[in-house]
């Protein structure tokens, strides 16, 4: 990678990444970053599993007025200026919710429902499932197509739930365990954060020499591949950080601030 190298796409996850999740916060200084990467002429994309409701406040937070935000793990498009989205892929989830039954005994589940919150078979902490939740009959959740299902398997932690997965196969889907929870994101086969982007990169008419993206979680490891340069954050798993281009600064360190100060000096 050049020492030039100043890139026309910014992919940036949030939770981990912009956001540290001990505090709930975004750092003045990784704002101030953030600011200089778009007035530099960037475009940026934060590229999230939140949905766009958990998305929209931080787009506020940020100042942004412009761009794109993909939203769970690459299903949702949101056009940033107009705060809507203009893509949404979904997929018949109800085969996965069924196979997530048998393997999660007492798992709880969230179906997403684009722009007004999500259908859930019992309450999830509202600081971690954005929007309004309406309670419903787990056999109604998948009803209709949905962009995301979560399952969180309540009162076991992350790495006992990946572990339970490990070489279970899904139908028709693609999955990741979250770093933090005891969630795992549901979302339609082939797409990915990294596959989203890749997408909106042709569409944009960037080269795929300039793009750059920092994440944290294991719902980055295609976004890191496909970008010219991937780095993690230094509180990434280990196998993230392992494959990608660099390892910056943990999220408390303001890591991606001192990135992007980098990048566009």
């Amino acid at each position: 990678m050049s020492v030039d190298f100043k890139p026309d796409l910014v992919a940036l996850d949030i939770d981990g990444t912009l956001l540290n999740p001990d505090t709930d916060t975004i750092s003045d200084a990784v704002k101030a970053a953030v600011r200089r990467a778009v007035d530099s002429g960037a475009q940026l994309v934060l590229a999230t599993g939140r949905t766009f409701l958990g998305t929209a406040p931080v787009l506020d937070e940020l100042g942004l007025t412009s761009g794109f935000a993909l939203c769970s793990n690459g299903s949702v498009l949101v056009d940033v200026a107009r705060r809507e989205p203009v893509s949404v892929a979904s997929f018949d989830a109800t085969p996965v919710l069924r196979a997530l039954q048998e393997h999660l005994p007492g798992a709880i589940f969230a179906a997403e429902d684009v722009g007004v919150g999500n259908l859930v078979s019992a309450p999830f902490d509202p600081d971690k499932l954005h929007g309004p939740q309406r309670i419903t009959p787990v056999d109604e959740l998948t009803t209709h197509p949905v962009p995301r299902l979560i399952a969180e398997w309540t009162a076991h932690d992350p790495a006992e739930l990946a572990e339970t997965l490990a070489g279970v196969q899904l139908p028709n889907c693609t999955i990741s365990v979250d770093t933090y929870e005891p969630w795992v994101t549901v979302v339609p086969e082939g797409l990915s954060k990294g596959a989203a982007l890749e997408k909106l990169r042709t569409e944009l008419g960037i080269a795929a020499g300039c793009t750059f993206a920092a994440g944290d979680g294991t719902n980055d490891f295609e976004m890191l591949s496909w970008a010219a340069r991937g780095v993690a954050m230094g509180q990434a798993p280990l196998d993230l950080r392992a494959t990608a281009d660099d390892t910056i600064g943990t999220v408390a360190e303001d890591g991606l601030a001192v990135e992007l100060n980098r990048l566009f000096a």
